[in-house]
């Protein structure tokens, strides 16, 4: 399959399910109030949560989970390579912003410079040169920011196809929505074919993480709610304990 008729594929079937998801999304929040015995404490609203990640299942194996496979099999590894290059890119000013909000002053740097060096020099971004020059990548965004300052995570909370999260990260997500580059274009047709082929590109590359997923946990919804908490507790503290003191950053003091 020719990566233009798959392409042209994903966008029509990922437009179809759109327009049945609001109706869905209501079915499956009706049908979640039923009680969860003994919930988790961080997933009270496991009975929903559950609904909604079957929900997302089907979306992901009638749509995206194909989608994903026919553009991997029809794009070669450097495009791929690039098309990631690019995204990621554009989300490095994101990250240098919440370096800044978060005082870490290595991060906000490094990312600010990655950006620049790949963007005027690595043809748009699309080659990564600041990796090579040794530039360290980071990623922080606005829920770690609200983490970083004291705002708790919150319940555990699945989103219709978005997936995992908090309500710390369900309330940080208007703000980064709006900070996405590729959401204030002002094109219709040029944003939406950006958002699609970065869709594509991010289910692609958990295609191989996902069927290992799938044959490895007894309960992949308890497993994928218990590693995504720990991930972005992690991620959060920097790979520290909540409790443990924090390290002030030495580029921030001098």
């Amino acid at each position: 399959m020719k990566l233009g008729v798959a392409y042209r594929i994903a966008i029509k079937r990922i437009a179809e399910y759109a327009r049945l998801t609001g109706a869905v999304v209501g079915l499956v929040l009706l049908s979640g109030c039923a009680a969860v015995p003994s919930p988790n404490p961080k997933d009270p609203w496991e009975a929903y949560n559950r609904d909604m990640t079957r929900f997302n299942e089907a979306v992901d194996s009638a749509v995206l989970k194909p989608a994903a496979t026919a553009y991997q099999a029809a794009t070669p590894a450097l495009v791929r390579t690039s098309v990631s290059n690019f995204f990621g890119n554009l989300g490095e000013l994101w990250t240098a912003m919440n370096g800044v909000l978060q005082l870490k002053g290595q991060v906000a740097v490094d990312s600010f410079m990655r950006f620049n060096i790949n963007t005027f020099f690595g043809l748009g971004g699309i080659v990564d040169l600041a990796s090579e020059m040794r530039l360290e990548r980071h990623h922080e965004d606005f829920g770690q920011t609200l983490g970083r300052w004291g705002v708790p995570p919150g319940p555990y909370l699945v989103l219709p196809l978005l997936g995992p999260s908090t309500l710390r990260d369900t309330a940080a997500f208007g703000t980064q929505s709006r900070a996405d580059l590729v959401s204030r274009l002002d094109s219709a047709p040029l944003r939406n074919s950006l958002h699609v082929l970065r869709a594509l590109e991010l289910r692609a590359n958990l295609l191989r993480a996902g069927n290992v997923l799938d044959e490895a946990a007894l309960d992949k919804y308890s497993f994928t709610r218990d590693v995504f908490l720990q991930r972005r507790e992690s991620l959060v503290f920097d790979g520290r304990e909540p409790d443990a003191p924090d390290v002030p950053d030495e580029s921030v003091e001098k």
